[in-house]
C-alpha cells in the first residue's frame, strides 16, 4: 500500500471523526461528539497547539492520524514535538502507516528546528511498541499523572 501523509483538511472531518472515535474506544476513553468537535476546533485554530496529520492509502482513504504539538524544553533551552495521539485503522495495520506518520512528525520537527520528538504508549501495547522500538529510543523516564 502506498501511504501519503499530509496535514488534515476540512474535507477529512468524517473519516477523522470515525478514526478518532475508534482510537478513544481502543484506549478505553469515553468520547462524545462534543469532545470530538472541540478537538476538531483545536486542530483548525491557529492559536491552539494541536496539529494533525492524516495518512491516506492509494485509494485516498484516510487510514490513520497523528495529533502532536510543539513544546518548550527549559533545560536545553530548545523546543520539541510531543505526539499526543496516533492511530491506524485496523485494516491498514502492518503496512507501514505508523512508520510514515512518525517520519512525518520527525520531518516537521526538523523543518521547525525542533530537536526531539517524544511520545508515550501503554506498557502493554506490544504491537505498537515493536514499531516504536524500530523508530526511536525508549527513554528511561517514568510517566506520572496527577488528575485534578
Amino acid at each position: 500500500m502506498l501511504v501519503t501523509v499530509r496535514p488534515v483538511a476540512e474535507r477529512d472531518r468524517q473519516e477523522w471523526d470515525t478514526l478518532f472515535e475508534a482510537y478513544c474506544e481502543f484506549g478505553g476513553d469515553r468520547q462524545t461528539t462534543e469532545m470530538r468537535d472541540r478537538v476538531w476546533g483545536w486542530i483548525h485554530d491557529e492559536s491552539a497547539q494541536t496539529i494533525c496529520f492524516i495518512a491516506q492509502d492509494d485509494a485516498s482513504n484516510v487510514v490513520g492520524f497523528v495529533h502532536f504539538r510543539e513544546y518548550e524544553r527549559p533545560m536545553p533551552a530548545t523546543k520539541g514535538a510531543y505526539i499526543d495521539d496516533m492511530f491506524v485503522s485496523p485494516s491498514a495495520r502492518g503496512q507501514g502507516v505508523v512508520d510514515r506518520l512518525i517520519a512525518s512528525v520527525g520531518e516537521y520537527a526538523k523543518e521547525q528546528g525542533l530537536d526531539v520528538v517524544r511520545w508515550m504508549t501503554s506498557e502493554t501495547n506490544y504491537r505498537a511498541r515493536s514499531v516504536y522500538d524500530r523508530q526511536a529510543t525508549k527513554s528511561n523516564w517514568v510517566t506520572y499523572q496527577l488528575n485534578t
